[in-house]
């Protein structure tokens, strides 16, 4: 794949990417959520972690978003348990939530499918997209604040993410998006409030500056 970014925009772009990861180091939940996306990776990351015991039972969190519907035609949360059917995690591990259009609707949803199976969570393994985890965390945390929270994603540095997806652009607008969303929806009451060096907000005002805008909430 040809670079397209200039060193400066790839190295603003690496900066928010290591922003919005959490950091956690993964250790046993008495249950996981895996966030539905475009991003495949979020069923396998799943499935590791599931093969190392680190979870007995995931709920595959997501319906469809004008992104994901042509990838996804049957559901982000099916097409997930397809895939981590056939890395071999077992049915009876998996529950299904096929609604959630956001990700506020993917923790509440998948509280609620915990509910109806009765199955008990005090600990949450909160699989997402690498530059997810900071969002899903602010939002689990306001939405669901009395479970410990895990963040995990699938183990890949921004260089071969950038490969693994296969578009620069789209990857640095999605990464701006989520960092948009992050200061913004503390506001909004839809998550809680995180700090946000100023290195980072300089980062992110250069990038959206050179266009990389697609992916932003409106006013």
């Amino acid at each position: 794949m040809q670079r397209t970014l200039t060193d400066a925009q790839w190295n603003d772009a690496r900066l928010i990417w290591q922003y919005h990861q959490m950091h956690h180091e993964p250790r046993p939940c008495s249950v996981a959520v895996a966030l539905g996306s475009h991003d495949l990776g979020v069923a396998t990351a799943a499935a590791d972690l599931y093969r190392a015991g680190l979870f007995p039972v995931v709920v595959f969190s997501g319906g469809n978003s004008p992104t994901t519907a042509a990838r996804f035609p049957r559901g982000e949360a099916v097409h997930y348990r397809e895939h981590a059917l056939g890395l071999g995690v077992p049915d009876d591990a998996i529950l299904l939530e096929t609604e959630a259009a956001n990700t506020g609707q993917n923790i509440t949803l998948s509280r609620e499918a915990l509910r109806a199976a009765s199955v008990e969570a005090s600990s949450l393994l909160l699989i997402s997209k690498p530059y997810m985890e900071r969002r899903s965390y602010a939002t689990c945390r306001k939405l669901w604040p009395e479970v410990e929270v895990v963040c995990a994603s699938e183990p890949l540095k921004f260089d071969d993410y950038i490969k693994a997806i296969g578009d620069e652009k789209l990857v640095v607008d999605m990464l701006v998006g989520d960092l948009q969303r992050v200061i913004e929806y503390p506001r909004l009451g839809f998550a809680l409030e995180q700090e946000v060096p100023g290195d980072i907000h300089d980062a992110y005002k250069r990038l959206l500056r050179s266009g990389f805008d697609s992916r932003l909430i409106k006013p």
